[in-house]
């Protein structure tokens, strides 16, 4: 579904919340009126999703985040409000990194703010990678995904980097937020980076 029909039934459609969780959290790339800290409820993260264009190529495609429902679990990252042009501008850019070239799909949750006190909660457009996508990879050990990620590279840059960048916002903006699947792939990743400069 495109975004510009997943906004269609809003009564403002001249102002848009876009949740982040994976390289939107770091690199968002477009403009917009205000940020904030948050999670969604009902989804998990997980590396399941292959990349063969940004992280990764046809040959070896690299892995990125995608959300899996799962009733229980709790997503933390960041939403991003743009208003006005941004609106138009935001989602034209968005379509081509994650639709085109990262083969997701949008849907509409509620977005919860960290900082929030009165219980509010945003409507928040975000983009997923569903099973039936042909470049899904599904699950694997913490030691296979790390070892995938750690030798990938793709257009926008080396695997290795968006894994890395992701597990230190969650440190650095989400420092109570235990994330074992994240930080288990890291802790792997990193340990084949000697013998990966040894190879070399």
């Amino acid at each position: 579904m495109k975004p510009q029909v997943i906004i269609a039934g809003k009564t403002s459609p001249t102002s848009l919340w876009i949740f982040g969780y994976g390289s939107l959290v770091w690199k968002p790339d477009f403009k917009y009126k205000s940020s904030k800290v948050g999670y969604i409820q009902g989804y998990k993260r997980r590396f399941w999703h292959g990349d063969n264009f940004h992280r990764g190529n046809d040959d070896l495609p690299g892995r990125v985040v995608t959300l899996i429902e799962d009733d229980d679990a709790t997503t933390w990252g960041m939403a991003f409000e743009v208003t006005g042009s941004q609106v138009e501008e935001s989602l034209k850019y968005l379509n081509v990194r994650e639709a085109v070239c990262g083969g997701y799909v949008t849907k509409l949750v509620d977005f919860i703010p960290e900082d929030d006190q009165v219980n509010q909660t945003h409507q928040a457009l975000l983009y997923i990678a569903t099973p039936d996508n042909p470049l899904f990879l599904g699950p694997a050990s913490p030691e296979v995904i790390g070892h995938q990620i750690a030798t990938r590279q793709g257009k926008t840059g080396h695997n290795l980097e968006y894994l890395l960048r992701l597990a230190e916002f969650m440190r650095r903006r989400c420092p109570h937020v235990d994330d074992p699947h994240l930080f288990s792939i890291e802790a792997a990743a990193l340990a084949l980076v000697p013998y990966l400069l040894g190879a070399q």
